[in-house]
């Protein structure tokens, strides 16, 4: 286990450490950080004495991912919550701006660690051991999942880098290297247990023994889980990162009972009613709307970010010893469907849909057949049709 001491200190000292953290986060954000200068003074905060600590967190404004993007221009293209120079700056990622310019993410060297600890004590959590192979799916270009590719190195594995795309080098990887672990999202692990399947390629006779998944939901559903291990005969276990926040902030461990949140002490987790914004108590089953704020970041720091995950979250200390809050993300709140009244996120559907299994893949779309009451409304109006 990375950090036992970390990973088993009681919850509410971990919260007493981080205060200090978040006190000097504060500071240095009002020092250095143009956009949330403005973002605190506009809502009356001036100084960190009228901020306080983490127990008045809740009084601040939240910050949408809108107005980060909403401050980039040809002189800040990264933005003005942007709270370092560039000579301190070592790495900047970027997202697939599918939606238009990409977002920059810049780290320091500082920030960029971490990333990688936290990456670390994620993955750290599956089982893995040092001296175990491990065969990954990603690639370290420009995106952030590139930078937990590090953590197999600090984690003492012996890492094998296969990449997106190459599945027949994966296969032969995976046979001729026997690795004990792969990690991949979910639905490439589908994917290939079709691939294997179509060749006669006994995936359960394989060297893999635990399968790692992340970078999309579905590793966590309990029907989808069990389909793949069934097809794998390896253990699954999901990890979770926010792009903006950390990659691979949450690592499940080998009770599945919940992603374990491996950036204490780097990141503070909220949750809030995604409709009200007003905050739910940190307790067993409690939903909400994730939220984080990083505690000593440098480059690009973010204070109570939304990330539009709806989690359930719970409190208890694990089985398996660890103290930190755990989390399974149920779906995105952007993704929420309301059909008759009733909110119904994409994974329930998925869920139903993996009953009918193996004479359906599990992969939805959903696809209206008909107008609901707002797409009505803004006909009326003059509107287009939404989907």
């Amino acid at each position: 286990m990375l950090d036992p001491e970390i990973e088993t200190l009681p919850w509410r000292e971990q919260v007493r450490l981080d205060d200090a953290l978040y006190r000097q986060q504060i500071e240095y954000l009002l020092a250095r950080s143009r956009f949330y200068r403005t973002k605190l003074e506009t809502a009356g905060f001036h100084t960190t004495a009228e901020i306080g600590g983490l127990a008045a967190i809740v009084d601040l404004p939240l910050t949408e991912k809108s107005e980060i993007r909403a401050s980039c221009s040809a002189a800040d293209p990264m933005g003005t919550h942007v709270a370092a120079p560039i000579s301190e700056i070592v790495r900047i990622y970027s997202t697939s701006g599918t939606t238009g310019t990409p977002s920059y993410i810049p780290l320091t060297a500082g920030d960029l660690d971490n990333w990688v600890t936290t990456s670390a004590r994620s993955y750290s959590a599956s089982g893995i051991r040092p001296g175990e192979a491990i065969v990954s799916t990603y690639n370290a270009g420009p995106f952030v999942a590139g930078a937990a590719l590090a953590a197999f190195d600090r984690l003492g594995l012996c890492h094998i880098p296969v990449g997106t795309g190459h599945t027949e080098r994966l296969m032969a990887a995976i046979r001729l290297l026997r690795p004990a672990a792969a990690v991949m999202t979910p639905s490439y692990a589908t994917y290939l247990a079709e691939w294997a399947a179509e060749r006669d390629f006994d995936l359960k006779r394989s060297s893999v023994r635990r399968l790692l998944v992340a970078g999309e939901p579905g590793g966590g559903e309990p029907k989808f889980r069990a389909r793949l291990e069934e097809a794998w005969g390896a253990k699954v276990t999901e990890a979770m990162g926010i792009g903006d926040i950390g990659v691979s902030l949450w690592g499940e461990c080998e009770e599945q009972c919940g992603m374990h949140l491996g950036g204490r002490g780097v990141v503070h987790a909220e949750l809030v009613d995604p409709e009200t914004a007003a905050p739910v108590a940190l307790e067993d089953g409690a939903r909400g709307e994730l939220v984080l704020t990083h505690l000593q970041h440098r480059a690009a720091p973010m204070l109570r970010f939304r990330t539009r995950d709806h989690v359930e979250m719970w409190t208890s200390p694990c089985r398996c010893g660890r103290t930190a809050p755990r989390v399974r993300c149920i779906g995105r709140t952007d993704d929420l469907l309301i059909v008759r009244g009733v909110n119904i996120f994409p994974s329930a559907i998925r869920d139903v849909v993996s009953e009918f299994a193996p004479a359906v893949s599990g992969m939805i779309l959903v696809r209206p057949v008909a107008r609901g009451p707002r797409q009505a409304a803004l006909a009326g109006l003059g509107g287009t049709r939404q989907g």
